[in-house]
């Protein structure tokens, strides 16, 4: 491992892996609360006819859902960043509230590609071995791959 980039460093070439979210922060948040809603107007509607016990059952619903929701929204913002300079391989990757950095001579890296079904990217330096892509559909993790050899020939 070596220094991160520094911002004088000349960039060849930077990738932001991110990944896919179905909805925005606010349609997500209208999403909960309109589900909440319904399960409650339709709990308390089935409450007052007299079956109460609908109405537990239904807040141990919701705090599923919620418990759900809240792990959704803590990896929504995930990303790979990955820069390249010709003097070294900077990955950056966030997963929740965990923000990690790598950085490689390019010139010592290798890219390895499992085969299918579930395409597997691994930077491999020395020792060290980095998974990368995971935010990738499948069948654009060998794509990229090739995409980052090529570019890693460059520094050689």
């Amino acid at each position: 491992m070596q220094a991160i980039c520094r911002d004088t460093d000349v960039v060849l070439k930077d990738w932001m892996l991110k990944r896919n979210c179905a909805m925005s922060p606010r349609q997500f948040v209208l999403c909960y609360l309109s589900l909440v809603a319904a399960s409650l107007g339709i709990a308390v509607v089935v409450a007052i006819r007299g079956a109460w016990l609908v109405l537990p059952f239904t807040g141990l619903d919701l705090l599923a859902v919620s418990a759900a929701f809240v792990v959704y929204a803590r990896h929504a913002t995930d990303y790979e960043y990955i820069r390249l300079s010709p003097e070294q391989l900077v990955v950056e990757q966030q997963s929740a509230d965990r923000l990690t950095h790598y950085a490689f001579n390019p010139r010592w890296v290798r890219i390895e590609v499992d085969g299918q079904p579930r395409t597997r990217i691994t930077l491999c330096a020395g020792r060290q071995t980095l998974p990368l892509g995971k935010y990738l559909a499948y069948h654009r993790r060998e794509p990229f791959a090739r995409e980052l050899r090529g570019w890693l020939r460059r520094c050689a």
